[in-house]
């Protein structure tokens, strides 16, 4: 059940250039690969929403990149501090049937639940890749089978379907990348889960502030992303300008 939560900070640190990893105490007992947390930030009404990177141990981690003053705020914060929280929030992945394979695709900050992905895949036996992309060098987050610095992390998709042969995409990222990943499974005949990156207001679904259009059969429905999602089926998501 989705509910208020305090935790002290376990391990902060920075382990990119403008990207700080955090780790902080639970009481949860299970959050699924896909989910988000949604934490308090100091003088700031709106909490900031952020993608589950790993949860063990009774921890959660999250990666974020610095941009403005919530991040800012949080990036400062020490070991030993209280995180206010909302969890487990948000829908999960699907897990491959038996046999399946899969191809996990991360862009930027987008690797975050690919990462938690990929440990819970290994767990359950389940074939994986994992390739990421990054603009520039310093960027770059550890954790991928692959890495691409510079150009499109697109690039070399079909060529790992080629090679790999996964029954299954998933993928998280800027707009334009879960696009092109959808466009590409739909290509293939390959199944595509996107977990979807949108400023959120609310976190709940309470607002609409974070509404896109899915098509089921015939209709076109607005879905919220902070209740509906962040996951979603690629086939069913309507790109919109």
């Amino acid at each position: 059940m989705k509910k208020n939560h305090k935790g002290k900070i376990l391990n902060i640190e920075n382990i990119a250039q403008d990207t700080v990893k955090m780790q902080f105490s639970t009481n949860l007992e299970e959050i699924s690969p896909g989910q988000f947390v949604s934490i308090l930030v100091e003088n700031k009404t709106l909490r900031r929403p952020f993608s589950v990177a790993d949860f063990e141990d009774s921890a959660i981690t999250v990666l974020f990149k610095v941009k403005g003053d919530g991040t800012n705020y949080l990036k400062n914060l020490k070991i030993g501090d209280t995180v206010d929280y909302l969890a487990p929030l948000g829908n999960k992945f699907t897990l491959p049937s038996n046999g399946e394979k899969a191809l996990l695709i991360g862009a930027g900050i987008g690797i975050a639940p690919m990462l938690y992905l990929k440990k819970e895949l290994n767990k359950k036996g389940v074939e994986n890749f994992l390739i990421s992309g990054f603009k520039d060098e310093r960027e770059a987050v550890e954790g991928s089978d692959r890495t691409v610095i510079g150009g499109s992390v697109l690039d070399d998709i079909q060529n790992l379907i080629d090679e790999f042969k996964p029954q299954i995409l998933y993928s998280c990222g800027p707009k334009i990348v879960l696009q092109l990943v959808c466009d590409i499974a739909k290509k293939n005949g390959i199944r595509a889960e996107i977990a979807m990156e949108k400023v959120m207001a609310c976190g709940i679904g309470v607002c609409r502030g974070c509404v896109i259009k899915l098509k089921k059969g015939e209709e076109v429905k607005n879905a919220s992303v902070c209740a509906d999602g962040p996951v979603f089926n690629g086939g069913e998501v309507v790109w919109e300008d």
